[in-house]
């Protein structure tokens, strides 16, 4: 019984990464139109940044080494949403509504970026040295034991979460989101500017991976195909919870990870994942749409 806690567990840790991924991805799907392809390569900067933080450390004061990972967390989003920014103005915002071309270009995008990431790191996967803190785990009973790793990645997730709904739902510029994803044509018309709010949506989906990738860190070492490994679980999560759903993508995530972690229990990985794959297309099936949709008029009502 310990040891299927432990891995429902270890199952929720990794559907917290999911979420987060998955969180942008859903809202710039929902918002563009554009299936985004080099979005695991969000993951991957993110991770490297976090890398580049602890460097900077391992030089200063050896009491201050704890303190990289609380710095690397921010430094991760922002520089993941600043070349997710400039990725928007140049590529994206010409396959708004063309989800096809969106694949090609997009794909061709995360080649490139694994490429400039062998070149600049090497092709052999770096390790992250977590921080003392985060050593050892929250003893419940004999032989049952959380790793503290895995308590701070849900608690930076759900962290995520909470923030993400007050943008969203709390907050001017989340209005002017929700208003271009439920009517671009209506939202235009009472004077907000689509454009911007493109740019800078995408760039928060894209910040948001990064703090996936230095989450990733976490749990393993790290390298060019790290986002790879992640991209097709999380387009999963949000076709599963519903485009644009702040819940739906929480509940896809949480579904897709613990079924997984579940099903590894008793079968295999391979397996495991084959038998999530074929429940999620039976129940799309049933609600093509995922768990959650958009509520949306169109000009003619």
């Amino acid at each position: 019984m310990g040891t299927y806690i432990l891995q429902i567990f270890n199952g929720i840790s990794v559907s917290s990464i999911l979420m987060l991924a998955a969180l942008g991805l859903a809202i710039t799907f929902g918002l563009m139109k554009v299936i985004n392809m080099a979005h695991g390569e969000f993951i991957m900067i993110g991770a490297y940044v976090t890398y580049l933080v602890q460097n900077l450390f391992i030089h200063l004061d050896k009491s201050l080494f704890g303190l990289y990972f609380v710095l690397a967390i921010p430094a991760s989003f922002v520089v993941a949403a600043f070349i997710g920014f400039v990725l928007e103005g140049t590529v994206i915002r010409h396959l708004y509504n063309r989800p096809l071309d969106s694949i090609l270009a997009t794909w061709g995008v995360s080649l490139v970026l694994q490429q400039l990431a062998r070149s600049i790191f090497g092709a052999p996967n770096v390790d992250v040295k977590s921080p003392g803190w985060l050593e050892g785990g929250l003893v419940l009973h004999q032989g049952l034991q959380l790793p503290y790793k895995r308590l701070f990645i849900i608690a930076l997730v759900i962290a995520c979460i909470l923030g993400m709904f007050v943008l969203l739902y709390k907050s001017k510029t989340g209005r002017r989101i929700r208003a271009v994803m439920q009517n671009r044509e209506m939202a235009e018309s009472m004077g907000i500017n689509t454009r911007r709010v493109d740019a800078y949506t995408f760039a928060i989906g894209s910040g948001l991976a990064g703090i996936a990738g230095c989450a990733l860190t976490l749990l393993g070492s790290i390298g060019s195909t790290l986002g790879t490994n992640y991209i097709v679980d999380t387009f999963m999560v949000v076709v599963l919870g519903g485009v644009g759903k702040l819940i739906g993508t929480v509940a896809g995530g949480l579904f897709i990870g613990t079924a997984n972690t579940t099903l590894e229990f008793y079968t295999n990985t391979s397996l495991a994942k084959v038998l999530v794959f074929l429940l999620i297309i039976t129940f799309l099936q049933w609600r093509p749409k995922g768990l959650f949709n958009i509520s949306s008029r169109s000009l003619d009502e």
